[in-house]
């Protein structure tokens, strides 16, 4: 094959691939962009939202099917006689622009489509309609006439197939690159005294300076892809498709479990801002994931630790969890080593508020969690086999009478009698955990003194709290899911932030108390059955309530609505229920009592 016969050759390529990319042009503008347009003329979203998405594309368009692919075409029929692309493709370059702008305009309108997808069931359903229509493919067929005749199978196999419209407005950023592409190629098999020789040159100097600006928005486009694979795996749950995030490492990995050692099968998602640490599920179709816990890079620490049972390990400390994890070999334990800290050094320059946070005298031994980081960092559990003594009291340890318990705050393994404190830990969304005495006095503030005469209130008998109360009455209560009971509910008055539950109104201790600041409460009826019920969420925890009558209902609202955000009713004698009408539940004014 001579060269004169390899230039044809990349020249019947380019007429070829500039016949399917104006097809796919023509796709964007006369199709996805035309149909969004005419619903947003009609006011179902904003005409100035679907213009920024596609930005120029109609002029990228016009450009193309009106002026040069019928160039091509003609150069083609008189190849015999003027055998050249150099001088078309140069007059490609004032055209260039409008690139320059699509190309600028495309982290945005990736931006756009995800948000409006999201946001209007009716845009999903016009980009779901066209992705999976050949109607709209034909329609692009006989946009162009005759000519498309031969590719149509072609077009409807890449063009509308199952594509998502991210995939389709790609092609302008991708086509670019694509003429730098075969230009080169074309130049190679040119001899250098080819009249063509000049204006291809100056062709390819074009269109490389444009292309570099191409290749960035392609890399960004390939992420964005893979973000949307993840997605997918991940159950299409976790909001992780967005042009900022990176997807840096992902791969199998062994999770040491902390009272045993046992080796449990996990998958991690390294981001350049958060570690997602997932447990594979069952699927028939490609691997799917459940995300057990999302690690953020921001104050992340990794340390190499040594275990003669389990080679290969490291642990990864973050805010939210300590996790202590097994690689499959050495390399495979440096490779991940590497990515992480790479990852927190990146997150560090970006900012620079954190630059200081690894202290160099604690890189190479287990990260201990310190007092001001108690409660807002999860610790590294201590190991049950590594004690024999409670870390705290020093007592020995016994299978029946002093068990092993870990404090939630600093790992150590304590005994019961030096675990039973409980504080509300950052770390844990706030929520109630178990800890440590010391630990107990370091996150709450509270002496020796003040704990003892806060758990004294838990021994006070329900009538005298019902007795000093802002309010009290019977509700049925219901945790999260579980079954409803009759519980006798006091808010007394010298802790009008805490709501008692007692399960009569003459029990000695309160079976439970729910400390109302920071709570939601949805007054909305859970069912039918239950027309005068409310519900407090926060977080994961979930009390459900129900009064006998509307009335009370709302004499309760009234309270909590203030507890929660850390007030007390000014006049409160008119909200308790008094003990000798408490059968009825209506409730009586101190002045009548």
């Amino acid at each position: 094959e001579t060269d004169e016969q390899k230039c044809y050759k990349i020249a019947s390529e380019l007429l070829h691939t500039e016949k399917a990319y104006v097809c796919r042009l023509e796709l964007l503008d006369q199709v996805f962009y035309s149909r969004l347009m005419d619903e947003a003329n009609r006011g179902s979203f904003p005409a100035e939202v679907v213009n920024k998405m596609f930005s120029n594309i109609s002029s990228i368009n016009q450009f193309h099917g009106q002026f040069l692919l019928p160039e091509l075409e003609k150069r083609m029929q008189e190849w015999v006689t003027s055998p050249r692309i150099g001088d078309i493709l140069q007059k490609l370059a004032p055209f260039l622009k409008m690139y320059g702008e699509y190309v600028k305009n495309f982290d945005n309108a990736m931006e756009l489509v995800k948000t409006w997808t999201e946001r209007s069931p009716l845009f999903k359903s016009i980009i779901q309609d066209i992705q999976g229509s050949n109607t709209a493919c034909e329609n692009v067929g006989e946009a162009y006439g005759q000519i498309y005749f031969s590719t149509l199978s072609y077009i409807k196999q890449k063009v509308c197939g199952n594509l998502t419209l991210q995939h389709h407005m790609l092609e302008p950023v991708q086509r670019i690159p694509r003429y730098e592409m075969l230009l080169k190629d074309y130049l190679r098999k040119l001899p250098s005294d080819s009249p063509d020789w000049k204006d291809a040159e100056k062709s390819l100097e074009i269109i490389s300076t444009a292309a570099s600006h191409s290749n960035s928005a392609i890399r960004k486009m390939e992420n964005l892809k893979k973000m949307l694979e993840v997605y997918e795996m991940l159950g299409e749950e976790e909001d992780i498709v967005n042009p900022s995030n990176e997807l840096i490492k992902e791969g199998q990995i062994l999770k040491l479990a902390a009272r045993n050692t046992s080796a449990q099968e996990r998958y991690l998602f390294l981001f350049n801002n958060i570690l997602l640490y997932c447990v594979p599920k069952f699927s028939l179709v490609g691997s799917k994931f459940t995300v057990r816990t999302r690690v953020g890079i921001d104050g992340m620490k990794i340390v190499e630790t040594h275990n003669e049972e389990y080679p290969h390990t490291f642990q990864v400390s973050g805010k939210e969890r300590t996790l202590e994890l097994q690689a499959s070999s050495e390399q495979d334990k440096e490779e991940w080593i590497k990515a992480l800290q790479s990852t927190i050094d990146a997150f560090q320059q970006r900012n620079e508020t954190f630059r200081n946070a690894i202290a160099k005298e604690y890189d190479d031994m287990p990260i201990e969690v310190s007092n001001a980081e108690l409660g807002k960092r999860a610790p590294r559990w201590i190991r049950d086999n590594e004690v024999t003594m409670c870390m705290k009291c020093k007592e020995p340890f016994n299978a029946l009478t002093r068990r092993r318990h870990h404090c939630r705050a600093c790992g150590h393994v304590v005994c019961w009698k030096c675990s039973d404190y409980k504080a509300h830990l950052e770390y844990d969304g706030g929520k109630q955990n178990k800890v440590c005495k010391d630990c107990y006095h370091i996150i709450t503030g509270c002496t020796d003194s003040e704990e003892k005469k806060k758990r004294g209130i838990l021994e006070i008998e329900s009538a005298e709290v019902s007795g000093n109360s802002v309010i009290c009455s019977f509700l049925q209560y219901m945790e999260k899911s579980k079954t409803w009971q009759k519980a006798w509910c006091v808010i007394p008055k010298q802790e009008a932030l805490v709501l008692y539950m007692y399960g009569a109104p003459q029990d000695v201790k309160a079976l439970a108390t729910i400390p109302l600041l920071g709570y939601v409460v949805d007054d909305t009826p859970r069912s039918a059955d239950l027309p005068h019920s409310f519900k407090l969420t926060q977080s994961k925890s979930v009390h459900s309530f129900a009064a006998d009558n509307e009335e009370l209902k709302q004499k309760w609202l009234k309270v909590i609505l203030l507890a929660v955000k850390g007030e007390t009713p000014d006049c409160p004698n008119d909200l308790r229920l008094s003990l000798g009408d408490q059968h009825e539940n209506s409730v009586k004014l101190d002045s009548d009592a």
